[in-house]
């Protein structure tokens, strides 16, 4: 457990207290199944990356960062803020690879997305396909995340795609990360990615949630929803 005697997460910890708001703190307990609901303080995520935004300015900031693993997901929330905030790549990455680990749900995953990361695409890279590789669902699925986030745009690759189609998981978070990144893939580089499902990559479930999503997106045509309605798997196995 976390070391209740640092002080400056003990005074982090009190603050956060003092933010609290009983009833999204009862609206998190629904949404954020991962976790005990006896660790959610329930601060709302605005308070939080405020929060975040004064500490990073903090000189003793690193007993915090140190005093791993966390003993509520407000801290952890907070926590992914902060490394959001840092300049430095290499501090960055360094703070990062520290947290992963301690990663167990998909809020902290998917609300940390450090700015730095958008001046370092080749860096970043070679991380993700070390992320995506872990054996811990959390980790892949970070990894996942900041390869829709960074490299589907103007940084796109036909190839970058199949990292992702190569993830094999029976991880619901880790499968679910799979079929949003081919559903807004499908939206932002539709010709590349279509081969992926028509050509059936992905296992059942991912195939079939991953053309649900696309065609809930405003971002793919009716002629394109259309089609990818044709697509979807039956659980005999036909299309």
């Amino acid at each position: 457990m976390a070391n209740t005697e640092n002080k400056l997460t003990q005074e982090i910890r009190n603050e956060l207290f003092g933010m609290q708001d009983l009833k999204y703190r009862e609206l998190q307990t629904g949404i954020i199944p991962s976790r005990d609901p006896q660790t959610l303080i329930g601060v709302r995520t605005p308070a939080l990356r405020s929060f975040a935004k004064q500490l990073a300015k903090r000189e003793d900031l690193s007993d915090f960062l140190n005093d791993l693993p966390h003993l509520y997901f407000d801290e952890d929330q907070l926590h992914a803020f902060i490394i959001s905030e840092i300049k430095d790549y290499d501090t960055c990455m360094a703070e990062l690879e520290k947290f992963l680990p301690h990663v167990d749900n998909w809020a902290t995953c998917d609300q940390m997305s450090p700015k730095v990361f958008k001046k370092h695409k080749e860096e970043l890279l070679v991380k993700i396909r070390e992320w995506i590789a872990s054996d811990r669902p959390y980790t892949v699925r970070f990894g996942i995340g900041m390869l829709m986030q960074h490299f589907l745009d103007e940084d796109f690759d036909p190839a970058y795609p199949e990292l992702a189609a190569g993830i094999r998981s029976e991880e619901y978070y880790v499968k679910m990360m799979i079929a949003w990144y081919f559903a807004t893939a499908l939206a932002k580089q539709y010709e590349a990615v279509l081969p992926y499902i028509e050509n059936q990559r992905l296992d059942v479930w991912t195939h079939n949630k991953a053309i649900q999503k696309a065609i809930e997106s405003y971002r793919i045509t009716p002629e394109q929803k259309e089609y990818l309605r044709t697509l979807k798997i039956r659980r005999d196995g036909r299309v």
